[in-house]
């Protein structure tokens, strides 16, 4: 359930009026309600939203899905929309189509960013069918394979009853994962040695998956690993904007040193603070010397909660 762009929104609403069998209807018997977005800030005003925005219908005051009217016929296939600043954008969206009636509707997506992002997230989604409870769905992590996991896409989501026929479709959107930025430098703002092949970041205690109807997370014990990047002065190691499921408190973080000589050395530290959910965390981490031996609706979305904390390590041995 991707979308284009490494975009992602769903939208599930529910029908009171529907017995849930399924029928044809004539495209007059549907309503196509007016979408618009926006995105709701902790600390900023709220938002235009950005971003690409998916619609699943549900019955109303339940999570139990019901669907989308393609060509007058019901299917799986839910609402698909480009958003630009709040708006419908373009003439390659997959409308709502649905009978007038009240509908609980779920919405979930991702925001396009101005600010650089990790550009190679992924996650599992869960397949939808004709009538499936969303509350016993789940995004998950993608593992790589060695015991961790990958970076996931940034995630909002809002959960809203809304009446089709009466009213268009706006809902403010929650973010629901978190960002982590990690600058690496050495003491006295050193350039790093050639000697230093590669440092990955390596972030316990994160959710293995997000609940697909209450976007709450679960089982907050797993790893996600991502890669630093060296500056072009080779002053600092680091990466673009990484997005997470929430951890548990006071995450472990440990820098993984592989060496020239391919000698690996391993530096941890718990963190004061937590990756919940609508926080853009900042790890500002000094070692010391790495030794030459080689031991080293309106639909809108919340605005960043910003934290930032620094570490010190000694010489990396």
């Amino acid at each position: 359930m991707i979308g284009v762009c490494g975009l992602l929104l769903l939208a599930t609403s529910c029908s009171k009026n529907n017995n849930g069998e399924k029928f044809e209807l004539p495209e007059d018997d549907l309503v196509t309600p007016r979408i618009s977005a926006r995105i709701t800030e902790q600390v900023l005003e709220d938002q235009p939203f950005t971003g690409i925005l998916e619609v699943f219908p549900c019955y109303s005051g339940t999570s139990k899905y019901y669907g989308n009217y393609v060509n007058g016929k019901l299917m799986v296939f839910g609402g698909f929309y480009t958003i630009v600043q709040g708006d419908v954008f373009g003439t390659n969206n997959r409308e709502l189509h649905l009978p007038i009636g009240t509908y609980n509707m779920v919405y979930w997506g991702t925001p396009k960013h101005e600010e650089p992002i990790d550009n190679a997230p992924e996650m599992s989604e869960p397949g939808l069918t004709e009538g499936a409870d969303l509350s016993t769905l789940y995004f998950s992590l993608r593992p790589y394979g060695d015991g961790t996991y990958k970076p996931v896409y940034d995630l909002v989501h809002a959960v809203q009853e809304a009446e089709i026929g009466l009213e268009n479709l706006q809902s403010s959107l929650m973010r629901v994962g978190a960002g982590l930025i990690v600058n690496l430098k050495q003491k006295n703002n050193a350039v790093f040695s050639t000697n230093v092949k590669s440092v990955k970041v390596l972030i316990g205690g994160i959710a293995e998956k997000l609940n697909f109807y209450t976007a709450e997370p679960v089982n907050q014990t797993k790893t996600v690993r991502f890669d630093l990047i060296r500056s072009e002065d080779g002053t600092t190691m680091s990466n673009p904007t990484v997005m997470l499921f929430p951890s548990a408190p006071n995450p472990k973080l440990e820098l993984v040193f592989t060496l020239a000589d391919n000698s690996v050395h391993r530096l941890t530290q718990t963190l004061n603070s937590s990756l919940s959910a609508n926080t853009l965390l900042t790890l500002d981490i000094i070692i010391g010397e790495i030794l030459s031996e080689g031991s080293p609706g309106d639909f809108t979305i919340d605005d960043w909660n910003e934290e930032s904390e620094t570490i010190e390590f000694p010489n990396v041995e």
